[in-house]
């Protein structure tokens, strides 16, 4: 049986956040994070072009509720960009928290994309960071490599792959969530409320079986 869509040098696979501190056990957990991997790696072998995408916090990070006295993590805070959900510290460069699964297929990957190093800025997009407007340079360079169309997965669906989905339909590019190949935290609604801004712009919701024999 054939795939129900035809995958060809257009497309890319944008694999978001498989880290250490997003999988059971670390320090912002995504329940069963780890169980997609396997169909990741799976996926990965279907396409030209694998990019990867890898919270790299400095220290300190001003999304830290640590960093802020009083602060508790899941509080928001009026940061100079807008309102931040404050977070447990995570992903911080060069700790193992930030170490991609250890079974994750890396060498699919031609790009490894940190996100979230600036030190007074979060970055849940793969494309542009929360502050809006300052750009990773990934849309560029996919771009440049005649890329059409984007099939995303990883952690977490409602924020992480939401966010890049949203900025990657922004960039023009035509936007696949692959939802099986993703985990979700869906608190307080989150995941409900990430599917209804994606589906208002047309991020196309698919399963894996679509691209896969």
């Amino acid at each position: 049986m054939s795939s129900a869509i035809t995958i060809d040098d257009q497309d890319v696979l944008l694999a978001v956040d498989l880290q250490a501190d997003f999988m059971p056990g670390g320090a912002l957990a995504v329940e069963d994070g780890h169980t997609i991997v396997p169909l990741i790696n799976a996926l990965a072998r279907r396409f030209a072009y694998v990019a990867v995408t890898q919270d790299w916090h400095p220290p300190g990070h001003a999304s830290f509720a640590s960093v802020h006295e009083g602060a508790a993590p899941f509080q928001s805070k009026r940061l100079a960009y807008g309102d931040q959900t404050l977070w447990p510290d995570h992903c911080v460069q060069g700790t193992a928290g930030a170490e991609l699964h250890p079974d994750f297929a890396l060498d699919a990957a031609f790009l490894i994309l940190r996100k979230g190093m600036h030190p007074g800025v979060d970055s849940y997009s793969a494309f542009v960071e929360a502050d809006g407007k300052t750009t990773t340079g990934l849309a560029a360079l996919l771009k440049a490599r005649g890329v059409k169309r984007i099939f995303a997965c990883g952690l977490a669906t409602d924020y992480c792959v939401a966010f890049s989905a949203l900025d990657a339909r922004a960039a023009g590019f035509e936007t696949f969530i692959i939802e099986d190949a993703c985990r979700a935290i869906d608190a307080n609604n989150s995941l409900d409320a990430a599917w209804a801004r994606m589906n208002a712009a047309e991020v196309w919701r698919i399963q894996s079986r679509e691209l896969l024999d």
